[in-house]
């Protein structure tokens, strides 16, 4: 690969911020957002995602952000990392790739490459966005342009599996391309790259990884629902199963998030496009969506149980955001939770030490309080329950005894709590 290609990063959220610190290393590289705030921010060395540092800004001396249109038009790679979720009927949204493809294709020049990152349904690459690339060019694709397709595996959070220690996946639109593409990612992947036969193969491998996922978490997530009938803790059923060496180690739990909660979607969604109707897959995604129901009116049997009102109980959720000790709050099924209980009419509070309160109340309409407003709240009047809903670092120095009366319920999703240490404590 020449050193002397400019490469432009389309979208600079948790998986395009990464990716253009690491080429803006090697490579003159162009950070583009339609967010000016966003560009702002960056410009200023801050991320509010806690992904890079202002050391790795400073490592990145190739790289410059915009949010001007016209300024990526000198690029000759393009690489599209926008979100691609699902709407309120769990359609999958593909609007913003398809606006980042126009803007693109807007400056595209002969000889250039397009390159998306987004998750999508295998196919989404070459029937939906090349159109658009070429009607919005006027060049003709695979003789003017060219395209290929290397989803991403960025795990928000995770300090150890970062972009570069990952094994990337890499695909173009014919040989020689996918061959330059995959020559690009491994200047900057030292895990090293895969190079799939096909873009149709990349897209598929990157969404059958979260459904695969999705299932096995919804496995636990019925086991955990006929053990509770049962009487039977889940984590003791679990911590004995795992003593065999091939036992698959999956918890039960809040499955949300923009990749594990959506992707599967995007599979169902091009399955029924060609006649297919998935049931397994169908099947995982509706016991995990159903998942913030069952753990609210299990709650909500605990405080009939333990002879406390429902109406108007004092209920504590920790944690809103989608996994633990990570910023991310998209897709986050907590504030499902929180709905439920708020329409049995329980008085709902939110605790989360990390999340973004501005950006938790413009999504969710929810205010959210830090630990020593939590604390303040509980001198006031102790909480009836709490939902150990995230295992945030921070909830496991927490005295929980300070917020509570003695005969509240402490209902723990995540099993980070030992059950004989209190007869008011449950686990999922």
């Amino acid at each position: 690969m020449k050193s002397d290609k400019i490469i432009a990063i389309i979208g600079l959220g948790y998986v395009g911020l990464p990716l253009a610190i690491e080429f803006g290393k090697l490579y003159q590289t162009i950070g583009f957002d339609i967010d000016k705030n966003r560009i702002k921010e960056l410009l200023e060395h801050k991320d509010k995602n806690d992904q890079v540092l202002n050391t790795d800004f400073q490592a990145s001396n190739h790289l410059y952000f915009t949010h001007k249109h016209h300024e990526i038009q000198k690029a000759d790679i393009y690489i599209i990392t926008v979100p691609t979720p699902v709407d309120k009927y769990k359609t999958p949204d593909i609007s913003a790739l398809l606006q980042a493809s126009k803007i693109v294709g807007e400056g595209l020049k002969k000889g250039n490459i397009v390159i998306y990152e987004s998750t999508t349904y295998p196919t989404c690459t070459q029937q939906n966005c090349v159109p658009v690339l070429e009607t919005s060019s006027n060049l003709i694709y695979n003789k003017d342009f060219f395209v290929g397709y290397s989803p991403e595996r960025i795990n928000p959070g995770d300090k150890q599996n970062t972009l570069t220690n990952i094994k990337k996946i890499t695909s173009g639109s014919t040989k020689k391309i996918a061959e330059e593409i995959d020559a690009l990612y491994s200047s900057i992947i030292t895990a090293g790259t895969y190079l799939a036969p096909s873009i149709e193969v990349a897209e598929a491998a990157k969404a059958i990884e979260n459904a695969q996922r999705d299932l096995n978490i919804a496995f636990v997530n019925e086991l955990a629902m006929i053990f509770d009938k049962l009487g039977i803790d889940t984590y003791e059923v679990l911590q004995a199963a795992s003593s065999k060496w091939n036992f698959l180690k999956f918890t039960p739990g809040l499955v949300g998030g923009h990749c594990i909660g959506v992707d599967p979607y995007y599979l169902t969604h091009i399955a029924s496009k060609m006649g297919y109707h998935p049931k397994v897959i169908s099947a995982g995604r509706q016991i995990n969506d159903a998942m913030p129901v069952f753990i609210a009116q299990k709650m909500i049997k605990l405080l009939a149980k333990n002879y406390l009102e429902i109406l108007n109980a004092k209920i504590l959720l920790l944690g809103i955001t989608f996994k633990e000790n990570c910023k991310d709050t998209r897709n986050s099924k907590v504030p499902q939770v929180a709905k439920e209980l708020l329409d049995f009419g329980c008085d709902v509070h939110i605790c989360d030490p990390i999340a973004d309160k501005a950006e938790v109340k413009k999504t969710y309409q929810i205010d959210i309080f830090d630990l020593p407003e939590t604390f303040k709240n509980a001198q006031e009047t102790k909480y009836d329950g709490i939902i150990l809903c995230v295992a945030h670092q921070e909830f496991k120095n927490i005295s929980l005894p300070l917020l509570v009366h003695k005969n509240s319920v402490i209902y723990d999703l995540k099993g980070f709590l030992e059950t004989k240490s209190s007869e008011n404590i449950t686990r999922l």
